[in-house]
């Protein structure tokens, strides 16, 4: 029941939940257009995955750059039917830290990139009465909030879902979002001291990191058959995290 000769694009697909989504789709046998700005690392991880697939380095936030990028994948590899919006920048500080370039960063990739990449292929699945979208929020949330792009991005994207699902809902198309927090990466560990990670973990219910699979689960579902009366949601992938 999973997506077997599907098209899928991931944008941010070189980043750690971008690429779990992309090994969980092309394991259900989907075919893959990984999308990232980092075109070198794109290729060199490209190389190490097994199922039918492109990489197209675009810029997520440039309007002609993803129209040209869909483009691409439409004549490659066919019509587009699922989509994962998983690119995206994130900041935590504080609203006096958190500069105008940084504000306007997170909000083109997270905000105007879901927008933009929608948009593109929105139409055509309306059209042919299938289609799935995932979009990737984030931790931030009234109980779980994160730095104010952080949270601004997450509630645009949360409302966003929501809208677009009403306009697939009757035509054979749903919209998810999924919300992961603290999945672990392998560049991750450098950056947290000891009691930084105890302070994180505390926090957690479940005691304990994600790992990127568990967040590609919830991508590998919501882009499946087996999901088609779900629409609209937010899932949230977090081991309890919003609940501390």
């Amino acid at each position: 029941m999973g997506p077997q000769g599907k098209v899928a694009v991931v944008t941010g697909g070189a980043g750690t939940l971008g690429l779990a989504a992309v090994r969980a789709l092309l394991e259900d046998g989907a075919r893959v257009a990984l999308v990232d700005l980092d075109a070198l690392r794109l290729d060199t991880l490209s190389r190490f995955l097994r199922g039918e697939r492109i990489v197209v380095a675009a810029d997520v936030t440039d309007a002609a750059a993803v129209r040209a990028a869909h483009e691409r994948v439409a004549s490659e590899l066919g019509p587009v039917d699922i989509l994962v919006n998983a690119a995206g920048a994130s900041s935590e500080g504080a609203l006096a830290a958190t500069d105008e370039s940084t504000w306007r960063r997170i909000l083109a990739a997270r905000v105007s990139g879901t927008y933009l990449w929608s948009r593109e292929v929105l139409p055509a699945m309306l059209s042919r009465g299938w289609g799935r979208i995932v979009n990737v929020a984030g931790r931030a949330s009234a109980t779980s909030p994160g730095g104010p792009a952080d949270s601004a991005a997450d509630g645009a994207i949360a409302s966003f879902t929501a809208e677009l699902a009403r306009e697939g809902a009757s035509r054979g198309v749903t919209v998810n979002a999924v919300a992961p927090a603290f999945v672990r990466s392998s560049t991750s560990g450098g950056f947290l001291t000891d009691a930084q990670e105890r302070q994180i973990l505390a926090s957690i219910p479940a005691g304990r990191f994600g790992e990127p699979e568990e967040f590609a689960h919830a991508v590998r579902f919501f882009a499946s058959p087996l999901s088609a009366f779900v629409t609209g949601q937010t899932l949230r992938v977090d081991g309890g995290y919003h609940l501390s």
